[in-house]
C-alpha cells in the first residue's frame, strides 16, 4: 500500500486556503529515474571521492555545473568524460513516469490549478525528455530548468520564481519532491511540501514533509481536497 503520512495542522491549513499553483520537480518526481541517477552518480562517486560514500545522495538537486564546482574543481580536465558518460547513461535511459501521475496532472488541471516542472536538469536534458515524452508540455503551464536559475537547490530561489511566474504568492503553492536539498528548498520558500518516498525513505523524508506518499496511485482522493 502507498505511504501517506499528513502533518494535520498543515492540512487543516490547506483546507482553508487552496493552493493555486503545483509545483513539482522532474526525477524522482514527474518520472521515476531517480534510482537510475542514483546508480550512476554513485559509479562516479566511488571512482573520484570514494571517501565520500553518500555522494550520489549528496549531490541530488544540484545542478551539473554545481557539482562539476562543488566536487569535481580538481578535476577539469575529466568533466568533459564524465559528461559524456552521463549524456551515453541518459540516452539508454527510460522516462517512465511515476505511478498514476498523468491521471493526477489532469485532475488538478480541471481543478484549475497551475503547475510548473521546477527542475536543476538543464535544456539540453529536456529536450531528450520532450523526444521520449512530447506530451509532457501538455501537462504543464511552464517549465523551469537550471539555466531559469542563480542558485540551486537546497536555496528556494527555483521555488520562489516558480511563484512569481503566476504571480502568485509562495504560501499559494504547494511543492512536490523527493530530495533531501528539494524538500528544504520547498520548505525556505514558505511553501507546503508533499514529498514522494521515491529516493529516499519515507521515515527520512517525513520531518522535511507535511504530506508524505509513495507515488500517485490510490491517493489522488488524498491529495485532490486540499489542492
Amino acid at each position: 500500500m502507498p505511504i501517506v503520512i499528513i502533518n494535520k495542522i498543515m492540512v487543516k491549513q490547506l483546507s482553508k486556503s487552496k493552493p493555486k499553483v503545483a509545483l513539482f520537480d522532474l526525477d524522482g518526481v514527474v518520472f521515476d529515474t531517480e534510482p537510475l541517477y542514483t546508480r550512476f552518480w554513485q559509479e562516479e562517486g566511488k571512482r573520484y571521492h570514494p571517501e565520500i560514500p553518500d555522494f550520489a545522495y549528496r549531490i541530488k538537486g544540484q545542478t551539473l555545473v554545481e557539482i562539476y564546482e562543488r566536487y569535481f574543481s580538481q578535476w577539469v580536465e575529466e568533466q568533459p568524460l564524465i559528461t559524456e558518460r552521463l549524456l551515453a547513461y541518459e540516452a539508454n535511459m527510460q522516462y517512465t513516469y511515476v505511478a498514476n501521475f498523468e491521471s493526477f496532472a489532469r485532475a488538478l488541471r480541471e481543478r484549475g490549478v497551475k503547475m510548473a516542472v521546477v527542475t536543476s536538469s538543464n535544456k539540453e536534458k529536456m529536450a531528450r525528455v520532450y523526444k521520449a515524452h512530447p506530451e509532457l508540455k501538455e501537462y504543464f503551464d511552464a517549465i523551469l530548468t537550471s539555466e531559469d536559475f542563480t542558485r540551486s537547490k537546497p536555496d528556494p530561489d527555483c521555488y520562489l520564481k516558480g511563484a512569481a511566474m503566476f504571480g502568485v504568492r509562495p504560501d499559494e503553492c504547494v511543492g512536490f519532491e523527493d530530495s533531501f536539498n528539494g524538500l528544504k528548498a520547498v520548505r525556505a520558500a514558505g511553501m507546503p511540501v508533499i514529498g514522494l518516498a521515491t529516493t529516499n525513505s519515507e521515515e527520512a523524508i517525513r520531518p522535511y514533509c507535511d504530506l508524505v506518499i509513495k507515488d500517485y496511485t490510490n491517493w489522488t482522493h488524498k491529495i485532490l481536497p486540499f489542492i
